[in-house]
């Protein structure tokens, strides 16, 4: 039996999923807009509370994580080229700097805090507490959105350094101890492959992706209404949304940057 393909039930969801990307880009354009409120001591303390949750936390998985994929990668690589330094070297840049990192590390605070600001930004909007914030005279949006997104964003940038890091010294540490090629050796040639350009490229990504994390969860988390039934559903739309845009963008700047 073939099966008729509901075009309206499509097309509908592909509206509301264009309704909800324009929503989310209208909460980042007023986060970036009103991003002066930081300099309210109340809210630069949100701002680095958030930070200490979503980054300095995580450091350790992040270290832990980087270091085991930059040894998957040299162990790979080293079945591939040898014991050829500077190919390794040259390996190991390109996929930790232009893909792998930025990338993995934008997976790892998607799976840690999206579905933790998405679920507590929730819980707060069913018990009542940004409307209590505005009896005090104190704008929910302000005092709870923007320190986030900007407190996220920052976090993703250094945890994204961090993993690239350990990755790359943990790869190589692995490599001089398979290869009978100092360690040192192995970090001049990765030196001699590295650029700004490479640098600049998983800068821009981690920046990106920071940015889509924390407009996104905090938008689904907001979005809760008086149901906390609401709020399992939220999280997995932050977590689901976050994860589909990153890739788009990860695809995309990748794209550009070979051209």
């Amino acid at each position: 039996m073939i099966q008729i393909i509901n075009i309206q039930h499509i097309g509908k969801n592909i509206l509301n999923s264009l309704e909800t990307q324009k929503d989310s880009y209208r909460m980042f354009h007023n986060a970036m807009k009103n991003i002066t409120v930081l300099k309210n001591p109340s809210i630069r303390s949100v701002l680095y509370r958030q930070i200490y949750f979503t980054g300095i936390e995580a450091l350790n998985k992040i270290v832990l994580l980087g270091t085991l994929i930059g040894i998957i990668i040299i162990t790979q690589v080293k079945n591939i080229v040898g014991s050829n330094a500077v190919l390794t070297g040259k390996i190991l840049v390109w996929t930790m700097l232009r893909e792998v990192g930025p990338l993995f590390a934008a997976i790892i605070i998607i799976a840690r805090s999206c579905t933790a600001i998405a679920a507590e930004l929730g819980s707060m909007k069913v018990n009542r507490e940004m409307d209590s914030l505005r009896v005090m005279g104190i704008n929910p949006f302000f005092y709870l959105i923007i320190p986030r997104i900007a407190g996220i964003t920052i976090a993703v940038f250094i945890l994204t350094f961090y993993f690239q890091v350990s990755a790359i010294i943990g790869g190589l540490v692995l490599s001089s101890l398979l290869v009978d090629i100092p360690f040192f050796q192995h970090v001049a040639s990765i030196f001699s492959v590295l650029s700004f350009f490479e640098i600049g490229i998983s800068f821009l990504k981690s920046a990106i992706f920071g940015l889509v994390i924390s407009t996104v969860s905090c938008y689904h988390g907001f979005g809760v209404q008086a149901s906390i039934t609401e709020i399992p559903q939220a999280t997995i739309k932050a977590v689901m949304q976050s994860l589909f845009i990153v890739f788009i963008f990860n695809g995309i700047i990748t794209l550009i940057s070979f051209l």
